[in-house]
């Protein structure tokens, strides 16, 4: 439907439009206009009620998360949208129909093929970008200096320039957790008599009890997406979560998720599970050490979200391994997989060993 397609470019010289984290607003590149998400939204969908439903905690569902608010399929705005598989690592992304993929994000393959969006979910929140492309690549820049055994690979400037923006799906999972958690807390008094030191410890039983409400506890529905990494850039800061709209799309991939939610519920419970003890716990205080001797927690599962978080990537493979650089998207912390050139580490081996070879052996020569 052109009136649909039109969406896209900007209004005012139909040059394509993206979204500019610093403005929080829809930019264009070509006449300079730039529109809030609204407005465009309003081009878009003139029958599209603003989604601001405020957010209710979810009730217990029995023993089991509750999923059955997630079918919201994408409708209309499919037309809009462009699927792209990568026959490499088999990843499914999705772009509006202005952004060029050109490689995955993933596996650095070359060739993604398009096809026709259907059967996926359609999120309820997103997080947009605050971060640009630019001040990724200065991010990735900062992370690689220092770093003087790094490959070539990773510090050539035209591989940086390959970072890619994706919004990485994932799973919100709601609840309240019981818990009643037992602490052998314990005190050490350490005193010397003579030649000896005697270390005496004092037990205390410490029985906490409690409950814990839980709202968008996260968890990362991509298999391709090491776990790892995604919990090491949260949190994210829900103020910045906005209602799903295509809007935010434009210049980014986004990640079709490929774990279920009720495969990411036993992560989810042991999140929520660790949390409540932790919490627990810091209600104990002044005891050398609290050691953990009892737990019994009851999970109240409720609602489950889809979401999707941003996240700035650089996947490189070297020597037949897999390296991964990531950045949150929102608040710029990043974690990234480096590796070691033993060619530079010998060189730079050698050319501090030489020197000092060579001033021992004119010591010994003299002596």
């Amino acid at each position: 439907m052109p009136a649909q397609v039109t969406n896209y470019k900007c209004p005012a010289c139909t040059g394509p439009l993206h979204f500019v984290g610093a403005s929080g607003r829809l930019e264009c590149d070509y006449c300079g206009s730039n529109y809030s998400v609204a407005e465009i939204e309003a081009r878009m969908r003139e029958a599209e009620a603003k989604a601001a439903e405020a957010y209710e905690h979810a009730q217990a569902n029995g023993d089991g998360w509750d999923t059955s608010m997630l079918e919201n399929e994408w409708g209309d705005e499919a037309e809009n949208l462009r699927a792209y598989n990568c026959p490499s690592c088999g990843a499914e992304l999705i772009c509006d129909v202005t952004t060029a993929a050109t490689s995955c994000p993933y596996c650095n393959n070359p060739t993604v093929v398009p096809g026709q969006l259907s059967g996926v979910l359609k999120p309820d929140y997103v997080i947009p970008f605050r971060y640009s492309k630019e001040q990724a690549i200065d991010a990735l820049n900062k992370h690689y200096k220092g770093k003087p055994f790094l490959p070539k690979e990773f510090t050539d400037k035209n591989h940086i320039e390959e970072i890619k923006g994706v919004y990485v799906p994932f799973w919100l999972f709601d609840g309240v957790a019981d818990a009643d958690i037992e602490f052998d807390g314990r005190i050490t008094h350490t005193r010397r008599s003579g030649n000896y030191e005697i270390t005496t410890t004092e037990h205390y039983q410490i029985i906490r009890s409690g409950s814990v409400g839980f709202s968008h506890v996260p968890v990362d529905a991509s298999t391709k997406m090491p776990d790892d990494h995604m919990d090491s850039i949260e949190p994210y800061d829900y103020a910045d979560m906005r209602p799903f709209s295509i809007s935010y799309l434009p210049g980014f991939l986004a990640d079709k998720f490929d774990v279920s939610a009720a495969d990411c519920a036993p992560r989810a419970d042991i999140r929520c599970k660790n949390s409540v003890i932790e919490s627990l716990r810091e209600t104990v205080s002044g005891y050398t050490s609290v050691v953990l001797q009892h737990e019994d927690v009851q999970l109240h599962r409720g609602n489950v979200k889809y979401a999707l978080m941003p996240v700035w990537m650089l996947n490189t493979k070297w020597k037949d391994n897999t390296f991964l650089f990531a950045m949150n998207g929102q608040t710029g912390k990043i974690v990234g997989d480096l590796p070691i050139s033993k060619g530079k580490w010998w060189a730079t081996f050698g050319a501090i060993a030489a020197p000092i070879a060579a001033a021992l052996a004119a010591i010994l020569f003299f002596l």
